[in-house]
């Protein structure tokens, strides 16, 4: 199915039963399949509306560049085009900005959160990485200055080009230039702040050895959001709701009712 929202064409996905409706939000770089197995576990006793956030699977890019405010946007549109709410909404990664945005700024939309290996919170950078970016700056404003005489554009443009090939992330050097912008957008924001704002009861699954999203973090949201808990999968990383699905399925069915 297809919604066309916010100047994107957003696919989703809905399948079945009773009054109770559950979102998901998948991670960056994911689709609507990483959360096949946690759906179809919970269809028997829950309507779940499963999305493709903008630029992933089969949901065409944002118009211009966006922030986890536009991303929020979209999704509070498609609950109310969907009439689902309150619903519960089930998050990872990523999909955990939007849910913590919405939760915090529309509280009338969400009944329950479900937020593993959340992103949101901004991790302190390593002397190492001081370093790595304060070089970076400084090779970038030394391309750019080049570009600014005429014969030389190509050249600074190709530099600055393999500048952002060697210092950017896997998940960054991935991106189209346009969607490159909006995830320097999204990462860059700290939502820190919203956390004493969320009114949604809200459980937190975490992988021991998450390096994504680093079990800190988790620890940091069950201390801030007033009514939270977190639960830890041992010896499993950033997919740990994927890796151990079943267990998964059953703390969240526990959960929810």
């Amino acid at each position: 199915m297809q919604a066309e929202l916010c100047g994107v064409t957003l696919h989703y996905e809905q399948y079945g039963q009773g009054d109770r409706h559950v979102l998901m939000l998948h991670g960056w770089g994911c689709e609507i399949k990483h959360f096949a197995p946690i759906a179809d576990s919970l269809q028997s006793d829950y309507h779940i509306t499963v999305i493709d956030f903008p630029a992933h699977g089969q949901s065409t890019p944002p118009p211009q560049p966006w922030g986890v405010a536009d991303f929020a946007a979209c999704v509070k549109a498609l609950i109310l085009q969907l009439s689902i709410a309150p619903c519960d909404i089930i998050a990872h990664s990523f999909g955990g900005r939007v849910a913590l945005y919405l939760a915090a700024n529309e509280p009338q939309l969400v009944k329950r959160l479900v937020l593993t290996g959340c992103a949101g919170i901004k991790k302190p950078q390593t002397p190492e990485q001081q370093k790595r970016s304060a070089r970076y700056q400084r090779l970038k404003g030394l391309c750019q200055s080049l570009g600014r005489v005429a014969p030389f554009k190509g050249l600074s443009d190709r530099l600055l080009s393999e500048l952002r090939q060697k210092y950017g992330s896997p998940d960054y050097n991935a991106l189209s230039e346009d969607m490159k912008k909006t995830f320097v957008k999204v990462v860059n924001e700290d939502l820190s702040p919203l956390l004493p704002r969320v009114q949604a009861s809200t459980l937190l699954v975490w992988g021991e050895n998450d390096t994504e999203t680093p079990l800190w973090m988790g620890q940091q949201m069950e201390k801030e959001i007033p009514d939270a808990g977190l639960v830890i999968f041992e010896n499993d990383d950033h997919f740990a709701y994927l890796r151990q699905w079943p267990r998964f399925v059953r703390v969240v069915q526990a959960f929810l009712k």
